[in-house]
């Protein structure tokens, strides 16, 4: 069975001697090989201030944080994406204002995400859903124009740009997953970005329980609740060893997306994405769109690739069951959509072969 998604890593000489140096280093947690993989993350993708974190979760809970989103505030978001975006707004008790989405694209409508600002709206959280940046010109104006925190959930946009730019360098915030199935793994860990330097001493102190680094215990002076949110060294030395060959990983993802993108819209009955011109997605994963949808994954999974719908949006969930609200181009994008794999895995043969199998179904 091809997968929809699975785990890429650097070759075992690559990797494993890298990885012996630092176990055996005695130098296993936060130190050297966090901070350079900040310093070559942050030049390869454009990003500006970061840190290197334990999750993207952890990351999000932070990007909320320093946007000043406290207990009541309201963030408006999107329930077309996985569940841990929305739990980090109820991490720090605000609300999740549900917007509704763009049926081309599945990402938040602009228009929406207006409709939906109110006096208590503290920040927009966007998600570039499946590796397809969000109409960033439109949202970003909007944010600016009601001095609203703009937060970019690149989990599965690793690699994308708009207008030239990296995906989670436009909003105030942007922050990557580093989760096993994602387009880079460290085993697990994530990735804070934000365009104010200001911020940077607020965002350490809130990944390691409040407290500054290089400051003696016995000295510091704790006035602000953090978390244990660091990346340590041995998740590094994976990302480290991983930025050698990125790119190509990488490529791979877009070069298959564009394929698709090619011939699967001369298939009588699907559709596909539509987008900014000026993005250019990373293809996390390639969705298509049809009116059965449900037999799609089936003549797929009939020939041996993995297709579904992957995520289950969020406000059907118990959870947020209160917070929920019509969104009727959700319904009509995830009644109509379904994923298909499209990464660095799926060789010429197999995406001729996904091609084929649509075709004759």
């Amino acid at each position: 069975m091809i997968p929809l998604v699975k785990v890429g890593l650097p070759s075992k000489e690559n990797l494993m001697p890298q990885l012996e140096d630092i176990l055996y280093s005695g130098m296993i947690g936060e130190g050297d090989a966090v901070y350079e993989f900040e310093k070559r993350f942050q030049k390869m993708f454009g990003v500006p201030n970061s840190i290197a974190m334990s999750s993207g979760t952890a990351a999000l809970h932070a990007s909320l944080i320093l946007s000043g989103v406290k207990p009541g505030d309201e963030v408006i978001t999107t329930s077309m994406t996985a569940e841990p975006t929305n739990i980090a707004i109820l991490q720090v008790g605000a609300i999740p204002i549900f917007a509704d989405v763009d049926i081309l694209s599945g990402n938040l409508e602009p228009s929406s995400i207006e409709d939906k600002i109110g006096n208590k709206t503290k920040a927009i959280i966007i998600v570039h859903y499946a590796g397809i940046p969000c109409k960033l010109k439109e949202i970003s104006d909007i944010a600016k124009r009601h001095n609203i925190s703009l937060i970019e959930d690149c989990a599965h946009a690793l690699g994308a740009r708009y207008e030239e730019n990296g995906i989670g360098s436009i909003g105030d915030f942007g922050i990557f997953s580093f989760q096993a199935i994602k387009h880079m793994t460290t085993v697990d860990g994530g990735f804070l970005s934000f365009r104010d330097n200001n911020k940077l001493r607020d965002a350490k102190k809130f990944r390691w329980f409040g407290m500054e680094k290089g400051i003696s215990r016995t000295e510091i002076d704790i006035t602000s609740i953090g978390y244990k949110y660091n990346m340590h060294n041995v998740a590094a030395t994976i990302g480290l060893a991983q930025l050698n060959d990125i790119d190509k990983r990488l490529s791979k993802h877009i070069d298959n997306g564009n394929y698709f993108d090619k011939e699967i819209p001369s298939i009588s009955g699907l559709t596909v994405p539509v987008f900014d011109s000026v993005a250019k997605p990373s293809y996390w994963l390639y969705t298509i769109f049809s009116e059965e949808s449900e037999n799609i994954e089936k003549i797929l999974n009939g020939v041996g690739v993995q297709a579904s719908k992957l995520h289950r949006p969020n406000h059907l969930h118990s959870i947020f069951r209160q917070y929920s609200c019509d969104l009727p181009q959700l319904d009509k994008y995830y009644k109509r959509m379904i994923h298909i794999p499209c990464g660095w895995w799926v060789d010429l043969t197999a995406r001729e072969m996904i091609v084929d199998a649509l075709k004759k179904g």
